[in-house]
């Protein structure tokens, strides 16, 4: 999709993107970037991506009117179940296609990094169907509050190494990925889970997630009539779950995004990942961003109750969404969140990941006419969080 909010041939939205990279990176990031789009566009490529989108993670999703919720806020709300795919989350869409890459790149070696988990799954996932080595990173403290996510990653024959550095999260599994990618740039290939990293990774993750809001404008033809919603929710911390469920409608000007960061304790807390709020112009990973620093530049360590949102930065892309004002960002306290994956529960029957209620809590915000038509992308299931709701709840 030719769009004006597509990353240009540097790898820039606007003044958010590009490549600040090690030298000894270069020609791993250039191999790829010079390749990513003619591999993907090849028709075998596609005929097989999609082919195991449909019979291996099974798509598509749902679009699934939640009358109950409907009901309560006055709108008709829909969810997009990508709490249905294998694996559970959204995750899976990225590293099929990244998978198929890596094979025809010729590589033999995948490493990841991962926070809530769902990533390190699912790359764990496509390796053993692929039948390659995987190696993934995550933070000691997200190991020991996804211990189930960690159980799986080592049952589908993934090495899990722990970072032990900074906050012991994301940033720092990340960083210790990037690492082992430097010494050994040869024959293994970076799975990066969301849409951030050098590019060409964001624009890369947003065309592979782009598949949940192609579905939704089939979908919401069936159900209303009409391609386009009137409102779209997603959660942000990296941000690939809300570029796939924007990517569709963002030259649909009438379509008014909402996403949705992790407040924590409180915005201006010091234990928060409101990047949008608390962020300025910053080089994470590979790219410049909008990012959680101090005054000389040290990155602040970010929080969240959710493993999957406790990233200091937001991806490029939707820097420039926020920048140009086309998303709204909206910042949800882990209580506010809490309280929106109960409700969901106990009204739909459904358990939502903790990342996915940071969107549902925004519903609360927001006043909608009673013919709006929201969709509230539901990225990922709650079973990993079951221990944090349990906690929470004294259940």
């Amino acid at each position: 999709m030719n769009s004006k909010y597509n990353a240009n041939e540097k790898g820039f939205y606007g003044q958010f993107g590009g490549t600040f990279i090690p030298e000894m990176l270069y020609p791993n990031v250039e191999e790829l970037r010079l390749k990513y789009l003619e591999i993907s566009q090849e028709p075998e490529f596609k005929k097989e991506f999609m082919s195991l989108l449909k019979e291996y993670v099974g798509r598509p999703t749902p679009l699934y009117f939640a009358k109950r919720l409907s009901d309560k806020y006055n709108a008709k709300i829909y969810l997009k179940r990508e709490d249905l795919c294998h694996t559970g989350a959204h995750k899976i869409n990225n590293t099929i296609g990244q998978i198929l890459l890596a094979k025809r790149l010729g590589k033999q070696r995948i490493i990841a990094e991962t926070g809530a988990g769902q990533h390190g799954v699912a790359t764990a996932t496509v390796c053993a169907l692929m039948g390659l080595q995987c190696i993934v990173y995550m933070g000691e403290i997200d190991i020991e509050r996804q211990a189930p996510n960690v159980a799986r990653m080592k049952m589908l024959g993934a090495e899990v190494r722990p970072a032990t550095s900074g906050s012991k999260t994301l940033k720092d599994a990340t960083n210790e990925a990037i690492r082992d990618w430097i010494n050994n740039p040869e024959d293994t290939f970076y799975i990066i889970g969301s849409v951030v990293g050098p590019h060409p990774y964001p624009d890369m993750v947003a065309r592979f997630q782009s598949v949940i809001s192609e579905e939704i404008k089939i979908q919401l033809l069936e159900h209303e009539n009409r391609e386009n919603p009137d409102y779209v929710i997603a959660c942000v911390g990296g941000g690939s779950n809300a570029a796939g469920v924007f990517y569709h409608f963002l030259d649909e000007e009438n379509v008014k995004l909402l996403a949705i960061e992790a407040a924590g304790k409180g915005i201006y807390s010091g234990e928060s990942a409101a990047t949008s709020v608390l962020g300025k112009m910053g080089i994470i990973h590979g790219s410049k961003t909008l990012l959680m620093q101090t005054e000389d530049g040290q990155i602040t360590e970010p929080y969240s109750i959710s493993a999957g949102l406790d990233y200091p930065g937001i991806g490029p892309l939707h820097a420039h969404l926020f920048d140009t004002k086309r998303a709204e960002f909206l910042s949800v306290t882990d209580d506010e969140a809490m309280q929106a994956g109960m409700e969901l529960a106990q009204s739909e029957g459904i358990i939502p990941a903790i990342e996915s209620a940071h969107a549902l809590a925004a519903l609360e915000n927001k006043k909608f006419d009673p013919n709006d038509i929201v969709v509230v992308n539901l990225s990922g299931r709650g079973d990993k969080d079951l221990n944090t709701y349990i906690n929470y709840f004294k259940l």
